[in-house]
């Protein structure tokens, strides 16, 4: 018969390791100080999960052990970049919320033509905040360039970023799954996406002029300035707000509203709201503002 390996204690923690009720509490108090997310009760099995990814990267035998690791000394920078990315959320598609890109396009940039603004001498800025693997400001940078094409003269930039470095990372490669790419309209599939040359591995590339107009950086929303130099002329944040307290909202939509040209445009998720808040923003139709 031929016997199992012993059992070591390296080899149990992989299973067995919990995080217990002090250790929960400290990295709650970590993630929600680092980039504003709340924790409660209910999410410590989700935290024990991604947690034992950074269990496994060092080889350590508990979460006890990962938790002297970060506070029980100077934690290196790149060890903390590293554990806000396996505890963020990172949920994204190709045109979602479609009708937010139907008001830039047939309303709003029209609206800026209207008042005076032509986009030639100054590109439209954009910012996709929380912009994950970069489906947001892919699907901007299409509809913008879509508009484009009616108005030679019309130019624009894109900035994503994201706290998370991992996500970024798949953001500036634009690659993803064939099946990712289905909610895109068929015409603009063919036009701004590359097909494998692996037909087997099924997977799509944003084209390279397309990518170009898309600049990726890490942004974490806690620091106190942004550090821009000139506001945007469009903003999404799209289902960000949602992992905040409201006080961390509050502070959060006060600087998107710095950060906003006047009479310009900021899009939120369709779950979030702006009631209660005391911004100068004015509601131009569900879930879509602009500074007054």
């Amino acid at each position: 018969m031929i016997e199992s390996p012993p059992e070591t204690k390296n080899t149990r923690s992989r299973f067995d390791a919990q995080l217990s009720t002090r250790d929960f509490g400290r990295f709650s108090k970590l993630v929600y100080e680092q980039c504003g997310i709340r924790l409660p009760q209910h999410k410590r099995s989700m935290l024990e999960a991604r947690l034992r990814k950074r269990l496994r990267e060092h080889n350590l035998v508990s979460f006890e052990d990962y938790a002297k690791m970060i506070f029980d000394g100077e934690v290196p920078l790149d060890e903390l970049v590293k554990l806000i990315d396996v505890v963020t959320t990172n949920k994204t598609d190709f045109f979602r919320e479609p009708a937010h890109f139907d008001f830039l396009t047939q309303n709003a940039l029209p609206t800026l033509i209207q008042d005076g603004w032509s986009g030639a001498k100054s590109p439209l800025r954009v910012w996709s905040a929380g912009c994950s693997t970069g489906k947001e400001p892919y699907t901007l940078a299409m509809v913008l360039s879509e508009f484009q094409a009616q108005m030679p003269d019309f130019d624009f930039e894109i900035l994503g970023t994201d706290i998370s470095t991992d996500v970024l990372k798949k953001a500036r490669l634009g690659v993803y799954l064939a099946e990712k790419a289905n909610p895109i309209p068929v015409p603009l599939r063919k036009k701004y996406l590359l097909k494998s040359i692996k037909p087997a591995q099924k997977r799509v590339r944003v084209v390279p002029e397309l990518r170009t107009k898309v600049r990726f950086a890490r942004l974490n929303f806690m620091e106190s300035d942004f550090g821009f130099r000139q506001p945007f002329d469009v903003i999404f944040c799209r289902n960000v707000m949602i992992y905040f307290d409201r006080d961390t909202q509050q502070r959060l939509l006060a600087k998107l509203a710095t950060c906003l040209k006047p009479g310009r445009f900021l899009f939120l998720g369709h779950s979030e709201t702006l009631l209660g808040f005391n911004l100068p923003l004015v509601q131009m139709a569900p879930s879509v503002y602009r500074k007054v």
